[in-house]
């Protein structure tokens, strides 16, 4: 049944709160890894010596563990999810995702028991990975599946919001950490106590999404599934079906999740290594930087609604390209006004191109097969972009002692997402409804086929 852009669903609010909690607490648990890797474990989880360098990319290699992980959990939480519901999985994911951090901060360190506290490390990561890859597209889905056509971008993009506003969370608790303890004492024991609050987070965003219903949509398309056993979902079928709409959706990500690993996670390093800027600078810059783009992830949603999906993204993009050029010489001047301005332009850049994002995916394949289009798209291009960014970042910056490189490297992965807009359609203002039925009319002549040729 087409839901009316005129009503509001019953709710949706409600639905945003809940998604966002959990992408909420997915997100501080991701980035505080990603900081502990090049503020922690690079000195205490690997043998020292050598290039300073040499240690944070070992760290950075045991974060690309997650990304790897992430099409796993994006495989199977999206045949689960399109099956069994959005919730039920969004609930196991959270969940999942708590215990793998609560776990870090128990650690031992490489000088108590040796490669045995790696070892631990990258199990534990690729638990993380497993449980964020199935967060991401559930959680999008669960809004926009509610969402009146009209507005969709708006209130989609808002659990998109959520991701800054995990870092705001981790950037908080490592901010208070690191002012109050001595680098010492931060090394020694403080910086688990940013893992042990996880599990504080993770039980209020538990309980949070047990307060929400699946949208009519889901439930009507998953009737479908129980009475005609022939109608399939799952990422066989959505490759099957849907091999653009996935080719696509990996192109629109490419260069967006090279550009936030880089900011939020190489940036860190570079400061760190090259500017010599003290950590409680850089996180608080970070969380600045971190506000002002949770303000904006809402704004550009709302624009994509108005004026349509493709023109936001492009224009993303094409700024995002430039950005490398602008923002290492600013780092250099090691100014701290230059420093948060550069990092802040930064993320509204990538704004532009994320708060589309789940609009653009949820538009692009039916309901009985959504979950695992999106999350198959969304997590196989992170593995080789996010996880691999700050690694390639970093050993640039090693070869040739300038940040030029990496600025190029930068620019070609917009300018891939960039050329990607132009094989998505517009779809702005479309009905989910008309997108199940173009889809089943499909599989009605794809029927129709078989049976003349038989």
């Amino acid at each position: 049944m087409a839901q009316s852009d005129l009503e509001r669903p019953t709710g949706l609010r409600k639905i945003v709160g809940a998604s966002m909690a959990g992408t909420v607490v997915e997100w501080y648990e991701f980035f505080l890894y990603g900081t502990a890797a090049t503020l922690v474990f690079n000195k205490i989880m690997f043998p020292q010596g050598g290039s300073p360098y040499d240690q944070i990319i070992a760290a950075f290699i045991t974060y690309a563990v997650g990304f790897a992980a992430r099409p796993v959990g994006g495989i199977v939480f999206g045949h689960l999810g399109d099956r069994f519901g959005r919730k039920k999985l969004l609930q196991v994911s959270i969940v999942l995702v708590g215990a793998a951090t609560f776990l870090m901060g128990c650690l031992p360190t490489f000088d108590q028991v040796g490669y045995l506290a790696p070892t631990l490390l990258v199990l534990l990561r690729f638990l993380q990975g497993f449980a964020v890859g199935g967060e991401w597209g559930g959680a999008v889905l669960l809004v926009g599946e509610h969402s009146p056509n009209r507005s969709r971008g708006f209130w989609a993009s808002w659990p998109q919001a959520g991701v800054p506003g995990g870092n705001i969370v981790a950037t908080v608790v490592l901010l208070i950490l690191t002012s109050v303890l001595s680098e010492s004492d931060f090394l020694a024991w403080g910086w688990r106590i940013a893992f042990w609050l996880s599990a504080v987070i993770v039980l209020v965003g538990y309980y949070i999404r047990t307060q929400v219903d699946e949208s009519p949509l889901f439930q009507e398309a998953q009737k479908e599934i129980e009475a005609e056993k022939a109608v399939s979902y799952g990422v066989l079928e959505v490759l099957k079906r849907y091999p653009r709409g996935v080719l696509s959706a990996m192109g629109l990500r490419f260069g967006e999740n090279i550009f936030y690993y880089l900011l939020v996670t190489f940036s860190i390093t570079y400061l760190k290594l090259v500017v010599k800027m003290s950590t409680t600078h850089i996180l608080t810059w970070l969380l600045i930087a971190h506000a002002v783009h949770f303000v904006v992830m809402p704004m550009f949603g709302a624009l994509t609604d108005r004026v349509g999906r493709k023109p936001v993204y492009w224009v993303g993009a094409a700024l995002s390209a430039t950005w490398g050029f602008f923002a290492f010489p600013m780092f250099d001047t090691g100014n701290n006004a230059m420093v948060v301005t550069a990092i802040t332009i930064g993320l509204v850049f990538h704004a532009m191109m994320y708060a589309p994002q789940p609009a653009i995916m949820a538009e692009a394949f039916p309901t009985r097969m959504r979950y695992s289009g999106v999350s198959l798209a969304a997590q196989v291009t992170a593995v080789v972009a996010g996880s691999l960014a700050p690694i390639i970042a970093t050993k640039l910056l090693k070869a040739y002692n300038s940040s030029l490189p990496i600025a190029f490297y930068l620019a070609g992965a917009c300018l891939i997402t960039f050329i990607a807009v132009f094989f998505v359609r517009e779809t702005r203002g479309i009905s989910l409804s008309d997108v199940d039925a173009q889809d089943r009319a499909m599989l009605d002549r794809a029927a129709a086929d078989l049976q003349v040729k038989a």
